[in-house]
């Protein structure tokens, strides 16, 4: 980490299935986790025509773009979570997983988030002579965990 600033590569998504250990989402090339905290009005007319708010519901999501293949280049088996065993979990068993997003590394300075999610959706895209992609999306249920190494 040089100036503070994180390199986007050091950053990934691990899926923990019942019972199982965390896997890599398989060639990703991007993740996003977005926390969202909503708002309920409180206006009235007692606002002078402003709108007044209090705080609200709290959620959270992760998603993750990669490269989609059946087989490693050198045409072993894959070491990561593949699409293929995310849409198993969609159309056959449809349990919550549990979901890591951050550092791959061990350093001071990881920052870890952790928490309960379902699969809303997976998605292949398959360009004419171009790589073939898919994307995922968790949706968060219940309280998202921050973990900072110190």
């Amino acid at each position: 980490m040089a100036n503070g600033q994180l390199n986007g590569t050091d950053l990934s998504v691990y899926i923990t299935p019942d019972g199982g250990s965390a896997t890599l989402i398989a060639y990703a090339t991007s993740a996003t986790i977005n926390i969202n905290h909503n708002t309920r009005s409180t206006s009235s007319k007692e606002s002078g025509g402003w709108e007044e708010n209090m705080e609200g519901m709290r959620n959270w999501d992760v998603s993750c773009d990669a490269l989609y293949a059946w087989l490693t280049p050198a045409g072993g088996a894959i070491g990561g979570l593949t699409l293929s065993e995310l849409f198993t979990d969609m159309i056959a068993t449809r349990t919550k997983l549990d979901v890591t997003f951050g550092t791959t590394g061990s350093t001071t300075e990881d920052t870890k988030y952790t928490g309960e999610v379902w699969c809303t959706s997976a998605s292949l895209s398959n360009p004419l002579e171009d790589t073939s992609t898919f994307s995922v999306s968790f949706q968060g249920t219940g309280a998202l965990t921050q973990t900072i190494a110190v």
